[in-house]
């Protein structure tokens, strides 16, 4: 048996809730996470039909791409989508959890999916997340360095893009008295003391922080530890939104259309004028990706595909790019069997169920 939590936990390793934008609202947002887990039923939209499957199919964790609950609820009386699916769900001991932008920033997320429904190679993170890298600086003796070195690294810190145990130290002097209520573990108490000293510095992700000075506390022999801690302006090159790869074989604009048209699963496609150039790097976006089209530029993208594009904004391709809007829904569609297969891989012989339903609220003539 499974508590709801204990699958929760699974989810944020897969997608940590620390990598959703501010905006959004992501995690648990209906239900009791101590509940004993029935099933999970993982689906695009938890809309009403949704949570009927879920009954049907005996799941009480419905786990979404899309926060069903975006915004601040004053009433809950069933007179839109959103209130009747939440109705369903309390009334049935539903729990629902969202993923969204926690999944759609990391570098195996909805955009890496994305990239390989098309084949593309040589990915990276398109707009790279800022005031995500923190700084600790710590100080302790030579002795006493390698394992908190150690202990750091075994808590998450050190990680640079396909690097890990990344560290830097200096060697300096150190001065300190104790008080009469210290209990110093080098030295006297009331006494002077002066000495040779390690300074570690290390990153770590910022959501991390807590497990980092944990470690550091658990690891120093000091009785009074310390240490700094920094923000840092660098980009994390492995979090972010979109992702630019690259194809094979160069396509013609046309070609290429056709090609996502297909993969994609898309009824159509609205683009911007075609270029005098094949085809070869192409920047994705999943989801609504306007604000994007500059980064796709600047990256020398020759195609960028995202949804939601207004009129005005296809002239922003500037004919420097080709422009798709291939659908919200089209452009994130595989996520949910993405979620579904982890899940899977990390939970055995148990419910594990990809939604039948199609939430996609666009149609098309």
């Amino acid at each position: 048996m499974y508590k709801i939590k204990e699958i929760i936990a699974i989810l944020e390793e897969m997608a940590p809730l620390a990598y959703a934008e501010d905006f959004d609202n992501v995690g648990l947002l209906v239900g009791d996470q101590e509940s004993i887990a029935t099933g999970v039923l993982v689906c695009h939209d938890a809309l009403e039909s949704v949570m009927e499957e879920a009954i049907a199919k005996n799941c009480n964790l419905v786990v979404c791409f899309h926060p069903i609950l975006f915004s601040g609820l004053k009433k809950i009386t069933g007179k839109n989508y959103v209130e009747r699916a939440i109705i369903k769900a309390i009334k049935h001991d539903i729990a629902i959890y969202a993923v969204h932008t926690a999944l759609d920033n990391h570098k195996e997320g909805v955009n890496k999916i994305f990239c390989n429904a098309l084949g593309l190679n040589n990915t990276k993170v398109l707009i790279p997340k800022q005031n995500f890298i923190r700084k600790l600086v710590t100080y302790t003796v030579a002795e006493n360095a390698t394992a908190v070195r150690k202990a750091l690294f075994d808590a998450g810190a050190g990680n640079i893009g396909n690097y890990d145990n990344c560290s830097f130290s200096s060697e300096g002097v150190f001065t300190f008295k104790g008080n009469d209520d210290s209990n110093p573990v080098i030295g006297e108490k009331g006494k002077v003391h002066t000495g040779s000293e390690i300074k570690i510095e290390v990153i770590f992700e910022k959501h991390l922080e807590s497990t980092i000075l944990k470690a550091l506390f658990a690891s120093h022999l000091y009785e009074e530890v310390a240490y700094e801690i920094y923000q840092m302006e660098n980009l994390h090159q492995n979090i972010g939104l979109g992702m630019i790869g690259e194809l094979e074989t160069p396509m013609e604009g046309n070609d290429f259309l056709h090609f996502v048209k297909d993969k994609m699963q898309a009824a159509g496609i609205r683009h911007s004028a075609f270029l005098q150039k094949p085809i070869k790097k192409v920047a994705v976006l999943g989801g609504s990706g306007s604000y994007a089209i500059k980064n796709a530029i600047q990256a020398g993208a020759d195609a960028f595909l995202t949804a939601d594009l207004k009129y005005h904004q296809f002239y922003e391709a500037e004919n420097r790019l080709l422009l798709a809007d291939i659908g919200h829904f089209e452009s994130e569609r595989y996520t949910k069997n993405y979620i579904v297969d982890f899940l899977r891989k990390k939970i055995l012989n148990f419910a594990i169920i990809l939604s039948e339903e199609n939430t996609n609220p666009v149609k098309y003539l």
